[in-house]
């Protein structure tokens, strides 16, 4: 998954005005009549929910508005040139070259200005007054915007699902969604986010997000996680799964896990979350892990099914009431 690319946008100039006097057989005394020049074509950034990745930016890094034309003779004005349209994912958010952010697309459709367009050149005709009957000047055009673009992409899903390697987080998200992950018995096999669409009932469905393994040290540029942690900004509740079968307490698993979350942002543990103790076909030990109304604990099983559908109600309450 490409999730970062940096880009060139760069707005086109106006067209140069024009210095002209009506020249005719028996028109004395014509006046001005140079056209304005066409303003330049700006460069925007749209939001598009059919694009999945930066990828694309990855190849094609330099995005040029058109020129806008000159002026000519006869008050004919420049035509205004073309904008040129940057689609992106939702969940990008731009920054400038100094680091600032621009914006946060989150809707299809949505648009930015990269760039602004030059604006044309002022033709000698516009500064025709009754005090200024022949003016034999105009004004320039000015240049376009150019800019060095900054986008990352932050995906946009409802749920996150956090642990370690080989917790089973991708066979969770298998058995829970229409997302098809890769699933083997080694650790990082998820190499990047995969999202799928969890169906609760006829009326109620949420997309949850597969976020590579953290391991001890993730937030410093350990292992996998480091690189998609601020992918989980996005959730609106995280699920902690925790391997029950594993030697050693859940808990000290848990407090590994929001160690590197709180490293990485400290509003992340602010999110509502649910504990879910994988594995309960090996092994069924909460360990000292208790339920309460603000973390409910579920023991369930991502390869038999057992509390599937008990820890998608549980979602299903927590993104209700966190609005």
């Amino acid at each position: 998954m490409i999730d970062r690319a940096v880009i060139r946008a760069i707005a086109g100039p106006g067209g140069q005005g024009c210095v002209s006097f009506r020249r005719e057989l028996y028109v004395p005394r014509g006046g001005p009549n140079g056209g304005n020049g066409g303003n330049g074509g700006s460069v925007y950034a749209v939001g598009d929910g059919h694009v999945n990745t930066l990828l694309d930016l990855r190849f094609h890094k330099t995005f040029k508005a058109g020129n806008g034309s000159h002026a000519s003779s006869n008050n004919r004005h420049g035509r205004d040139g073309a904008d040129c349209r940057v689609f992106l994912p939702l969940g990008t958010v731009i920054y400038d070259e100094s680091g600032r952010q621009l914006a946060d697309i989150r809707s299809h459709g949505e648009t930015v200005l990269l760039a602004r367009g030059g604006r044309g050149g002022l033709g000698n005709s516009y500064f025709k007054s009754a005090t200024r009957r022949a003016p034999a000047f105009s004004r320039p055009p000015e240049k376009g915007e150019e800019k060095e673009i900054r986008l990352e992409l932050k995906l946009i899903a409802d749920a996150g699902l956090v642990g370690e390697p080989n917790a089973g987080k991708s066979t969770l998200l298998s058995k829970l969604s229409n997302a098809r992950p890769k699933i083997a018995d080694y650790p990082f096999t998820t190499l990047e986010p995969m999202l799928g669409l969890v169906r609760v009932d006829g009326d109620f469905s949420f997309v949850l997000a597969d976020i590579p393994g953290l391991i001890e040290g993730a937030h410093r540029g350990k292992g996998l996680g480091h690189e998609f942690l601020r992918h989980i900004e996005r959730t609106r509740v995280l699920i902690y799964l925790l391997d029950q079968s594993k030697e050693g307490s859940p808990s000290d698993t848990l407090k590994k896990l929001e160690h590197e979350l709180r490293s990485h942002n400290p509003e992340l543990l602010k999110k509502p979350s649910i504990i879910a103790l994988n594995k309960a076909d090996i092994a069924s030990n909460r360990k000292g892990l208790r339920s309460s109304k603000k973390r409910p604990v579920i023991s369930i099983s991502a390869l038999n099914g057992l509390n599937l559908n008990a820890l998608r109600f549980a979602v299903k309450e927590l993104l209700k009431n966190a609005g």
